[in-house]
């Protein structure tokens, strides 16, 4: 199960500079592409809202 960012996220951009695979894009809201995520949790960990998590 891909790890999902919630209303919290404050668009810093920090997640999608640390994913691995690039599974994170940028829009109103950023995103997490399920079909690219490897549940690395790297995103999470660096995300200074805590918005990213695992659904």
């Amino acid at each position: 199960m891909a790890y999902v960012i919630g209303d919290d996220c404050i668009a810093c951009g920090t997640c999608q500079g640390e994913c691995p695979v690039e599974a994170i894009s940028e829009g109103e809201k950023y995103s997490i592409n399920p079909d690219l995520c490897t549940e690395c949790g790297t995103c999470a960990s660096v995300c200074p809202s805590e918005a990213i998590s695992l659904p």
